[in-house]
């Protein structure tokens, strides 16, 4: 008997997620070499009302059944919402929150991709647990939910009784929560299967290298935004952190609080950050040498360079430049030809 999936569809939903879920699970047991096959899934689009839905994008989604329609199901899958602040949290639909929560009472398995544990931890389902979520909702994700342990550097979370609620990390990881679903339900072979037919991939080094540093400029604290904008042109200095609390005007341990306050992160974190940010984009766009890259970011020492490089991204500098620098047959010219340390200053505030 197939598993139904109710994939809930918030207005604030983006359809990649949605579809790319849909049709994975879909395809999971059929179209076997040798004959129809058995599907392993019974996806179905659910919203809160009947009639077409419009999404945040600009795209109409014509849902498969309402809320009311659906008294019992096996497993919740919910997308991506895209919110970046409180209000827009708060504004999510909250008769879908309260039926993601009512169906894991009954005994749904509750999955989320990329920031749909928000909705998860507003359904009070992740109090004193684990998640994940894409790196760009770790902000409001940290501010409204405190007691939540978020890894936002791991691909896929398991918690809950019988680990009853997964949550995968950003964009495309929906695929790998979508293979683990195969293999639970179905086979590892099958899952190995349905990653050849769509040709997806295993995250394995997790979220780090593909997140980017989350710069809080949104606060109204002047002294700290003067700070902000000079460390983003003056990120190589040496002793750094002793001039930008100088040019703070602010007691060390003031300016520290103050800093740490407003944008989640130490000075010093900020600065390392701010600079390994400097140093991905000149490894995606670039051709010099790792070590000529830690100078020009500030790291005389190669060795100190690469190890707050793997620390930050979880993979080295190499390593990187492999999976992220532009095929030859993609790159402009003008990225050939761009000299080091060009991109300096780029990271603004």
């Amino acid at each position: 008997m197939p598993k139904r999936v109710s994939i809930v569809v918030f207005r604030e939903c983006d359809p990649s997620i949605i579809y790319g879920v849909f049709d994975t699970l879909w395809a999971a047991g059929r179209f076997l070499k040798n004959s129809a096959g058995q599907p392993l899934f019974e996806p179905s689009i659910i919203a809160a009302e009947h009639g077409p839905l419009e999404l945040i994008t600009g795209v109409s989604i014509i849902p498969q059944a309402s809320i009311e329609d659906i008294e019992q199901t096996d497993i919740v899958f919910v997308p991506n919402v895209i919110v970046f602040t409180p209000e827009e949290l708060h504004a999510l639909d909250r008769r879908l929150i309260a039926w993601v929560a009512k169906m894991h009472r009954q005994g749904a398995v509750i999955c989320s991709a990329c920031g749909g544990s928000l909705v998860l931890a507003a359904a009070g389902l992740l109090s004193g647990r684990e998640t994940t979520t894409h790196w760009s909702h770790v902000p409001v994700f940290r501010r409204e939910f405190p007691d939540v342990k978020l890894h936002e550097d791991r691909i896929l979370v398991q918690t809950g009784e019988g680990h009853s609620i997964i949550s995968c990390g950003g964009a495309s990881s929906w695929q790998d929560l979508s293979l683990l679903l195969i293999a639970r339900y179905g086979s590892g072979e099958e899952a190995i299967r349905i990653s050849r037919l769509f040709l997806y991939q295993w995250h394995r080094d997790g979220q780090l290298p593909y997140a980017s540093m989350a710069v809080n400029v949104v606060h109204g604290d002047a002294v700290i935004l003067k700070c902000q904008t000079w460390l983003a042109g003056n990120y190589d200095r040496a002793d750094i952190i002793p001039e930008v609390t100088r040019l703070s005007g602010l007691p060390k341990r003031t300016f520290d609080r103050r800093f740490k306050a407003v944008t989640g992160y130490s000075p010093l974190a900020y600065v390392q950050a701010l600079r390994i940010e400097e140093a991905k984009q000149m490894l995606e766009t670039g051709s010099a040498p790792v070590d000529a890259i830690g100078r020009e970011v500030g790291y005389e020492d190669a060795s100190s360079f690469s190890r707050l490089f793997r620390r930050l991204t979880g993979i080295s500098p190499g390593d990187y430049r492999r999976r992220f620098r532009i095929p030859e047959y993609a790159r402009p010219r003008s990225l050939d030809t761009r000299p080091s340390g060009a991109m300096k200053g780029s990271a603004k505030v």
